[in-house]
């Protein structure tokens, strides 16, 4: 698709509708995006430059420059995010244009002629856009299209990693050990290592392009390193000993036969320990140190039971939930009795250290499609648990289940959701009656 945008920026009207437009950009990889601007006092038509789009500089807002650029990039989709481009100006370019799209930013409510019409902001409100915008205009109104740079997107970081697998990693599985570790969206990792490391070079051009990465070489601050991890992987060695005394939680994996006393003495004593490599292995053991306790709820003693169905029939739950009538407690007990039976779905109460903090469950799991419907809330009046509850979604859904896809449907009103979902980057591919069907793929599938 080639797709122009039309905006400006200077010190008058500011750096806001470029920068948004960077964002809108992205949501389009594969198209052909030229930026058409004036060269105002104060403008930043050097970001467009630096994000890598073709930049044509116009001489005014004159229409037919527009079109002029219209004809030269054949172009399918025009963007106006600019306050004086009127009604007027988009109905006279749809005119000359007829297959033409066209998508209008808007946050004031004014008159559009266009194909789609953007207010990005979460106050923004569609149903005073009636009148407003030709009968086939697409709506993009609230919070689920907010646009948020990359430095607002959650992709992780929440745990931090030490590695430390020899100064020669005579072994040379540095790499083999990453390799594990990019399936994991949350973690950030300290790898130390030597300029006695044979494969250095090798290390360091692997690590060159992945900024949740940071490599050590000849560190002297090892301690603080491991003092700011929240778990590492070490060969059974002098470095072992070292995380052992600072209490860090750890998984050994050996690489030589003079780790075996090692070994044996932390195997006895239920530590976790490799004693080879293994991708699957190191995958289910990172998974075991990461994560909340997940309960599973045919596991639930009866008080955890009855405390899930208060909080599952709490107005502030049950106002989002598809059945709104309060569930009985045989029902409920019924319910979770038949989940025994059930291989399609999973429910989980979510403890962290020990403190019930809220409910994720995966329903209509297909192993073959690869891909699950998913759903999430936090303990009633409890605020601040959502990003570790969606961490813990997508760990067990991409990590554990191994699926290529979740899926969710949000109610359009529930801000707090979208925003949610939104951060972890959750895509709208659906809509019905007043539900957003939200999907989430996993990109290291």
């Amino acid at each position: 698709m080639n797709i122009l945008i039309r905006a400006d920026s200077s010190s008058t009207i500011g750096t806001g509708h470029i920068m948004r437009d960077l964002v809108l950009a992205k949501q389009y990889p594969k198209a052909n995006i030229i930026f058409a601007t004036q060269e105002l006092a104060g403008s930043i038509n050097h970001k467009i430059i630096e994000a890598g789009y073709k930049l044509e500089i116009l001489n005014s807002n004159d229409i037919t420059e527009v079109d002029s650029l219209i004809q030269k990039y054949n172009i399918e989709l025009i963007v106006i995010d600019h306050y004086e481009i009127d009604y007027n100006y988009e109905k006279a370019l749809k005119e000359s244009y007829p297959n033409l799209r066209l998508l209008a930013f808007d946050d004031t409510y004014e008159r559009h002629h266009c194909n789609i019409l953007l207010n990005h902001n979460i106050s923004a409100d569609e149903k005073r856009y009636k009148g407003l915008v030709p009968k086939y205009c697409e709506l993009r109104c609230g919070a689920k299209y907010t646009l948020l740079r990359e430095e607002f997107i959650i992709r992780k970081k929440s745990k931090t990693l030490f590695i430390a697998m020899g100064g020669a990693d005579h072994s040379n599985i540095n790499i083999d050990i990453l390799e594990v570790l990019k399936e994991f969206e949350y973690l950030e990792v300290n790898l130390v290592t030597t300029t006695a490391n044979q494969n250095l070079e090798q290390l360091k051009e692997y690590v060159q392009d992945k900024d949740w990465i940071e490599l050590h070489i000849n560190s002297n601050k090892i301690a603080k390193l491991m003092r700011v991890s929240d778990f590492a992987i070490v060969t059974p060695s002098v470095t072992l000993n070292e995380v052992f005394f600072m209490e860090l939680p750890f998984i050994a994996i050996k690489t030589a036969d003079n780790q075996e006393d090692m070994v044996q003495y932390f195997i006895e004593n239920e530590y976790t320990v490799l004693e080879n490599f293994d991708d699957k292995e190191l995958t289910e053991s990172i998974y075991n140190l990461l994560k909340p306790e997940l309960i599973n709820f045919i596991d639930l003693s009866l008080g955890d039971k009855k405390m899930v169905l208060e909080w599952r029939n709490h107005p502030t739950i049950r106002k989002w939930m598809l059945t709104k009538e309060k569930i009985p407690l045989e029902n409920h007990l019924s319910y979770i009795d038949s989940l025994k039976t059930k291989s399609d779905r999973v429910y989980f109460l979510v403890k962290e250290q020990d403190k019930p903090i809220g409910i994720i469950d995966f329903t209509d799991i297909d192993l073959i499609q690869s891909k699950a419907s998913i759903g999430i809330y936090a303990k009633p009046k409890l605020r601040g648990v959502g990003n570790l509850l969606m961490q813990e979604i997508i760990n067990y859904g991409f990590v554990k289940l191994k699926l290529e896809s979740l899926i969710s449907e949000v109610f359009n009103s529930n801000d707090l959701a979208i925003r949610l979902y939104n951060r972890y980057g959750f895509k709208e591919i659906d809509r019905r009656d007043n539900m957003s069907i939200m999907e989430l793929k996993n990109e290291n599938r």
